[in-house]
């Protein structure tokens, strides 16, 4: 059986002497596990459709149950990242997050969108890597049904002066149900959180913040994601020591 699809490589592993077993992310099956034969000898037709960090068109041939790559074109090899530590660092992050929020042949046309969309904008330094990273953070949070509650407090459903966000407790939270360690959240920033989370896809980055504001809204972003997929990442842990 043989089908096409269109996907984003997440991880490759080497096999034998010159295979891959690919993790990639499909418009059509959600995650997939693919061989692709040969893929690293100098001669293969799909060696550079089959790179971590390519999206590409894969002609696919399944036979009970396993999928082996036959042939393949890029369609993208966000080159911009070649050339920058710190974007490339948090594209390692972006791909290492979307194999653990996606699922295996579940489709999910939105996640794949996010991912690409935050690839390209690191690739051509539409914004920089650390607002790149915020964005995706809470807009995969979003995606996977854990969307923070960004109106009123999540315990009372009340809404003070002073509202502080609370990553564990799933967004908002009033100034008489906070305790200690939760932060009051500014006005800039808690604008820009509503508006990553419900804006167009095409439109996500297309706001300003700077200054504290900026620092807060990548704090939470991150802080958030975490508390709701219960673990760390290590590329995250190597980011933050590219960045410093």
């Amino acid at each position: 059986m043989f089908k096409t699809v269109r996907a984003l490589v997440l991880r490759e592993v080497k096999y034998k002497e010159a295979d891959r077993i690919l993790t990639v992310l499909t418009e059509s099956d959600g995650k997939q596990t693919l061989k692709a034969q040969g893929a690293l000898r100098k001669s293969s037709k799909y060696g550079a459709a089959t790179q971590v960090l390519t999206f590409s068109e894969l002609t696919l041939f399944g036979n009970q149950g396993r999928w082996s790559v036959r042939e393949g074109t890029v369609l993208e090899e966000f080159q911009g990242l070649r050339t920058d530590l710190e974007a490339m660092a948090v594209a390692a992050y972006l791909c290492e997050v979307l194999e653990t929020a996606s699922d295996e042949d579940v489709p999910n046309p939105a996640m794949l969108q996010l991912g690409l969309n935050c690839l390209y904008a690191l690739s051509r330094g539409l914004c920089t890597p650390e607002r790149v990273k915020a964005v995706f953070e809470l807009r995969l949070a979003c995606l996977t049904g854990y969307a923070p509650n960004l109106q009123d407090c999540v315990l009372c459903g009340g809404v003070t002066d002073s509202m502080h966000f609370s990553p564990s407790k799933g967004g908002l939270v009033c100034g008489h149900c906070a305790r200690y360690g939760n932060d009051v959240i500014s006005p800039d920033c808690l604008q820009a959180m509503r508006f990553v989370a419900a804006a167009p896809a095409k439109k996500i980055f297309s706001f300003q913040l700077t200054g504290d504001a900026a620092r807060e809204f990548s704090v939470n972003s991150e802080l958030y994601l975490l508390s709701q997929l219960e673990r760390n990442f290590p590329s995250l842990d190597y980011y933050k020591r590219i960045k410093g």
